[in-house]
C-alpha cells in the first residue's frame, strides 16, 4: 500500500474539483493517507476524506490533535526540546515525510510550512505533487530542478521571506538558501 503524506497551506481551505479529482483518485487506489491535524489544507482534506468514509488514514499530531475528523488512529510526535510555534509543528510534518512513500502538497505559493514540507520530500529522493493555488494546476516534482522550476512561477519576495524564516527557525549548519530548502 502507497504512503501518502497530504499537507498544505491554511490559506487552501477550500477544495475544488481538481484537488477533490486527484484524493478520490489515491482513495481508489486504496493509498495509505498520513495528514496533520491544522486548520487549513489538513482539514480540508480530513472532511473529504472522512465523508467517504475513508479509513486508512492516520493523523499526524503533537500532544493532542486539534482536528481527526474521521476519529482515524493518531500518531503522536515527541514535542522536541525548546521548539515553539513553526519549528514545534514542523517535526511533525518531518515525520510524515520521513514516513510517507510521496507527498501531495496543496500550496498558496507562499507558506513557509508547505515549502519546507515539499523540500523535504524532494531532498530524500521522494516525489511530491503540488497544487500550486494562484495558477489552480498541479505539478510533479521528483528532483531539486523541479523544484526550482516551479519557485520560479512564485513570487520571488514571497519566496525569500520563507526561505529566510525556514532557515531562522528551524536548527540547521550554516549553508546556502538553497541548502537551507532542502534541509
Amino acid at each position: 500500500m502507497t504512503s501518502v503524506f497530504i499537507g498544505g497551506s491554511r490559506a487552501v481551505s477550500r477544495l475544488n474539483g481538481i484537488i477533490l479529482d486527484k484524493l478520490d483518485d489515491l482513495i481508489n487506489r486504496q493509498c495509505m493517507i498520513f495528514v496533520g491535524d491544522a486548520s487549513g489544507a489538513d482539514k480540508a482534506v480530513q472532511q473529504h476524506l472522512a465523508s467517504r468514509g475513508y479509513g486508512h488514514v492516520t493523523v499526524y499530531c503533537m500532544e493532542q490533535c486539534r482536528n481527526n475528523l474521521g476519529n482515524w488512529p493518531a500518531k503522536h510526535v515527541a514535542t522536541p526540546p525548546g521548539r515553539s510555534g513553526f519549528a514545534y509543528y514542523a517535526a511533525k510534518d518531518l515525520a510524515m515525510a520521513h514516513d510517507a512513500k510521496c507527498g501531495m502538497m496543496l500550496w498558496d505559493g507562499k507558506s513557509k510550512g508547505t515549502l519546507n514540507n515539499i523540500q523535504q520530500l524532494i531532498s530524500a529522493g521522494k516525489k511530491a505533487l503540488v497544487y500550486l493555488a494562484p495558477e489552480k494546476t498541479f505539478y510533479k516534482l521528483s528532483n531539486e530542478q523541479d523544484l526550482q522550476n516551479l519557485l520560479q512561477r512564485c513570487d520571488g519576495g514571497a519566496i525569500r521571506q520563507a526561505q529566510l524564516q525556514i532557515r531562522t527557525k528551524l536548527p540547521m549548519a550554516d549553508e546556502s538558501p538553497v541548502q537551507a530548502l532542502r534541509d
